[in-house]
């Protein structure tokens, strides 16, 4: 099959929507369909078009770029030519192509295919609920244009203002998805963390050699924006520290001016400020680094406030590395924990809460803890690609 992937971020540039079209991408090419990847070129250093791992990138000019938002004039014309080249066409919400995405893809005689991320909210700036409208109706006529919406889990699309439109009322013994909505797990892929990986990590950011006297390692694996919730983690400190007095706060992800977007960072100076002796600020890791940080960690927090986290990657990521997680109550992200009983489920943006959290994990860690095995059945790669490959082969054009 010819594979047609659009979304608006793509790598480098690191997200849980880019990791997961660049799994699937990539799983969907080594066993031999014709993958590409049609994205922004968010970056004027970044080629127009090229072939990462099996899978060709073709990115359009973006004139200029507000907030998150990209505006591509050329975009229509491209994607019509790509669409016309592709068996299936899989748009990735959200994005404010969605709509003209799937228009395109009917009119060249493609069934348009939707997966659904999470919910758009938008920062509390002035513009943000107008953003979040435009941006929520255009989803809304790009799902009456589609013929499948994928969803992470059934918990997540009951509870967001839009997949609910494709929820049918359960029955006993009956999932609640609709004739349009698909419920397809995540693709999840981590390498099996080292012991010289987890130690150089160690020493890199001056933890001691000897692991009885190393400081508790809480982790937070995100991009410092407003959604993810690193200020309600900052703030646990003072509630951790009266039951657990050596810790260290270590964050991976982009921060400051490497994130798109709007950031928290510079608000955020003065607390950071107050409480550097116990923050680490790593930046962006690879994927082999990422699992020696998830097995660094005694435990990850996956802190994020509202729906534009609809189940959190990095908490399976961190399963299968040994590391429990505490979550916050969300619809979808509150389901890997709750599927696994690796971790903690804390209430929504609630410091005090989360530091309750994290100290009972801390102080019960092997309690929480299951064979990677176990994990790895549970959430196989191969189980989210042979999902979406039937999918795909059900919806292709006719040969």
């Amino acid at each position: 099959m010819k594979v047609l992937f659009i979304l608006t971020y793509y790598r480098p540039h690191v997200s849980g929507l880019t990791i997961y079209v660049e799994r699937l991408a990539h799983a969907l090419a080594e066993r031999g369909h014709e993958v590409t990847v049609l994205t922004s070129r968010y970056a004027a250093h970044l080629p127009r078009e090229e072939r990462m791992d099996g899978v060709r990138v073709v990115r359009v000019p973006v004139l200029f770029r507000f907030n998150k938002g990209v505006f591509m004039p050329v975009f229509p014309a491209i994607a019509w030519r790509e669409i016309r080249r592709a068996d299936v066409v899989s748009i990735h919400l959200p994005q404010i192509e969605a709509a003209l995405s799937a228009l395109l893809a009917r009119l060249g005689g493609r069934r348009p295919l939707l997966t659904y991320h999470c919910d758009l909210q938008m920062p509390p700036v002035w513009y943000g609920k107008l953003v979040d409208r435009l941006t929520y109706w255009d989803n809304v006529a790009a799902g009456a244009l589609a013929d499948t919406v994928v969803a992470y889990t059934e918990d997540f699309a009951r509870h967001s203002p839009f997949l609910s439109r494709y929820v049918r009322p359960a029955r006993t013994g009956e999932a609640g998805q609709g004739h349009k909505l698909r419920v397809i797990l995540p693709p999840v892929a981590i390498p099996e963390p080292t012991p010289e990986g987890v130690a150089a990590l160690a020493a890199t950011i001056g933890l001691p050699a000897d692991t009885e006297e190393r400081p508790q390692v809480i982790g937070f694996a995100a991009r410092f924006a407003y959604e993810k919730g690193a200020d309600y983690l900052i703030n646990a400190i003072p509630h951790i520290l009266r039951e657990i007095p050596n810790i260290r706060l270590v964050f991976a992800g982009p921060y400051g001016k490497d994130v798109i977007g709007e950031t928290i960072w510079d608000d955020l100076q003065p607390l950071i400020k107050q409480y550097q002796p116990y923050l680490t600020f790593l930046g962006t890791l690879n994927p082999a680094q990422m699992a020696d940080f998830y097995a660094l960690c005694d435990v990850v927090t996956v802190a994020s406030i509202n729906n534009t986290e609809s189940f959190g990657l990095v908490q399976v990521e961190a399963f299968m590395c040994g590391t429990p997680v505490v979550a916050t109550n969300l619809p979808g992200v509150r389901q890997p924990v709750t599927m696994t009983g690796m971790g903690e489920i804390v209430p929504i943006a609630d410091a005090e809460a989360l530091a309750a959290g994290i100290v009972k994990v801390l102080c019960n860690r092997q309690r929480y803890i299951k064979p990677r095995a176990e994990i790895m059945r549970r959430f196989a790669l191969v189980q989210t690609v042979e999902a979406y490959e039937t999918l795909f082969r059900e919806k292709a054009r006719p040969a």
